[in-house]
C-alpha cells in the first residue's frame, strides 16, 4: 500500500519520497492516520476501507473549495484513491503549534461564511458527518432542508437503534418553524463539523480548519457547534462578530442545530447521547 501511495504523491506533486517512513497520528475515531515522510518531505495520510473512498473524495473536493475561497487556511489535498483494499487521502502536512490567534479564527470563519450561492441550501456532493451519510440535495428553503436532510435523517437512524426522540415527524415540522420567525438565513459555505478537534493553529499561530462536512447552510450551524463541546474562547466570537454579526435569535436556535450532532453521536456511539438528545427536544419545546 505504501509504495502505491508514494507513487501517487510523486505523480501529483513531482516530489519523490526517498526511503519514506510512517508515524501514526492520533486523534480520529473513524480513520487510521499517519505522517508519511523522508528527510525532505512530509505528508498527512488517512486510510479506511475501500468502500469509504467516496468519503475521501468528498473531503478532497471540500478542502479544495475552502482553499480556493482564500478566506481560511486548510490542508491542501494532494491525492486520493484505493490500493490493496484500502482507500486513502493524502494532504499537505501542517505542523501545529500550541497557541494562535483566536480572533483571527473568528474573522476568517466569518469571511468563509460570506461565500454564498444562488443554488439554495445543500451541496453538489453527498458527504459524511463522521461516518454517517450527510444528504445535501439542493433545497430552496432552509427550514425544509434542515428538517428533512438533517434532523429527520438522524431521527430515522435513531429509531432503528431503539431511541424515540420525538412522537412523530409532524411534531418536528410544527416545532421548528417558529424559531425562524423574522429570520431568513442566506446560504453560507459552512464547515459543517466545527468543534475544537477539527481546528488548530500552525507554528505561526495562523488558524487552520480541517475534516470538513461541507455544505451551504445557515452559518449559525458552525457557531452552534463551537459551543457544543466548548474550547472556543470569547476572542473567537468577538472576532467573528466584528466581521459578520450574528442575528439576535441565534441563542434560541443553537440547541436545535446542535441536536443534529448529538443525534449523530448517538447513532455512531450510542450511550448517554440518546438521553441528551431527548433533553434537547424538551428544551426546544420550552
Amino acid at each position: 500500500m505504501l509504495n502505491e501511495i508514494v507513487t501517487h504523491i510523486f505523480q501529483a506533486t513531482g516530489q519523490r519520497l526517498i526511503n519514506p517512513h510512517q508515524q501514526p497520528v492520533s486523534g480520529g475515531s473513524i480513520n487510521q492516520a499517519f505522517c508519511l515522510s523522508d528527510r525532505s518531505n512530509k505528508f498527512f495520510v488517512k486510510t479506511n476501507t475501500a468502500p469509504r473512498l467516496g468519503m475521501f473524495e468528498a473531503e478532497a473536493i471540500a478542502l479544495n473549495q475552502i482553499y480556493n475561497t482564500h478566506t481560511i487556511q486548510v490542508p491542501k489535498p494532494i491525492c486520493w484513491g484505493i490500493t490493496d483494499g484500502f482507500s486513502y487521502i493524502v494532504t499537505e502536512w501542517i505542523e501545529f503549534g500550541r497557541n494562535g490567534n483566536w480572533s483571527q479564527l473568528g474573522q476568517n470563519l466569518a469571511a468563509l461564511h460570506r461565500v454564498t450561492t444562488s443554488s439554495g441550501f445543500g451541496w453538489d456532493q453527498q458527504n459524511t458527518i463522521g461516518a454517517t451519510p450527510q444528504i445535501n440535495h439542493w433545497t430552496s428553503n432552509w427550514v425544509d432542508f434542515f428538517i428533512e436532510h438533517r434532523l429527520l435523517y438522524q431521527i430515522k437512524l435513531a429509531r432503528q437503534k431503539g431511541l424515540q426522540v420525538i412522537a412523530s415527524d409532524q411534531e418536528l415540522w410544527q416545532l421548528v418553524p417558529p424559531l425562524f420567525q423574522g429570520y431568513n438565513p442566506q446560504p453560507s459555505l459552512v464547515h459543517g463539523d466545527l468543534w475544537s478537534g477539527n481546528m488548530g493553529f500552525d507554528q505561526l499561530g495562523t488558524p487552520v480548519i480541517f475534516d470538513p462536512a461541507l455544505y451551504f447552510g445557515d452559518r449559525e450551524v458552525d457557531l452552534a457547534m463551537t459551543e457544543l463541546f466548548g474550547g472556543f474562547p470569547s476572542q473567537f466570537y468577538q472576532g467573528y462578530n466584528q466581521v459578520f454579526p450574528l442575528d439576535s435569535g441565534y441563542q434560541s436556535r443553537k440547541t436545535l442545530y446542535n441536536l443534529y450532532h448529538i443525534l449523530n453521536h448517538f447513532n455512531l456511539f450510542g450511550g448517554s447521547y440518546g438521553s441528551t438528545a431527548q433533553g434537547m427536544i424538551k428544551e426546544i419545546k420550552g
